[in-house]
């Protein structure tokens, strides 16, 4: 992998998280050219179904399936995701400062599953951690992101701006059905779930139509900032796909 910083860096607490979440920008991001990186905090060993190394096999194939730079999983414990741990702020702080991302994406804040909300502080925590001089990790130096977007995977809000994904979409549920284990589990061991209830991939795509038709286009993903967003001027920009 080339050492040039990363325009996009995406943090997800399960494997299949950040492509619910925001697939779609992933793969337009990477079609456009930009360098994206993707990073599991867990393998999602708590998971009803599939083995962690299964999840990591399936989130290899689905960074291949979005064009991806790099995807990287962090290995910490799945359900116990602490973001005042010292270690495990360290640990991630230490993949920002090797990555070098200029935008990172991380998970809302207000989720209904507590590792999304946990993983959310974590990241936050990390990304301001990084950039300060005197914070030591095992590698890299200083490096501060322009800012943290963050988007939805269950819950969802009036997002701060949206994303065209329409030309992208398809991409988006290649790289979900990869995660077979999760959406789509064989076997006597099987179990169901929430993620494996077709009303389930219902909701996410009803959520991206939404935010779609509300800004003019096919299909779109939200995110939140917790800045203002700067613009030139009052104009109306037309945003080609």
């Amino acid at each position: 992998m080339s050492d040039a910083p990363l325009d996009l860096l995406v943090f997800g607490p399960h494997p299949d998280d950040l492509e619910i979440g925001m697939a779609g920008t992933i793969a337009r991001y990477a079609a456009e050219g930009r360098r994206v990186g993707l990073c599991d905090l867990t393998r999602g060993e708590m998971g009803s179904n599939g083995s962690p190394e299964e999840r990591v096999a399936e989130s290899e194939a689905a960074r291949a399936v979005l064009g991806a730079t790099v995807r990287v999983n962090l290995g910490l414990p799945d359900g116990w995701l602490r973001p005042d741990d010292p270690e495990h702020v360290r640990i991630v702080a230490e993949c920002i400062r090797r990555l070098r991302p200029r935008t990172i994406a991380a998970p809302y804040w207000r989720d209904r599953h507590p590792d999304h909300v946990t993983a959310s502080r974590l990241v936050t925590h990390a990304a301001f951690k990084s950039g300060l001089r005197r914070y030591t990790t095992a590698a890299g130096e200083p490096w501060r992101a322009d800012w943290v977007c963050y988007y939805f995977i269950n819950n969802d809000a009036p997002p701060s701006f949206v994303i065209d994904v329409s030309a992208h979409y398809a991409r988006k549920r290649e790289a979900l059905a990869c995660h077979r284990s999760q959406f789509a589990p064989a076997g006597s061991n099987a179990e169901a779930t929430r993620l494996t209830s077709p009303l389930f991939a219902q909701l996410v795509e009803t959520r991206d139509a939404q935010f779609g038709a509300r800004a003019g286009v096919q299909y779109a993903e939200g995110f939140i900032v917790r800045e203002p967003v700067l613009r030139a001027n009052l104009a109306k920009i037309t945003l080609t796909p």
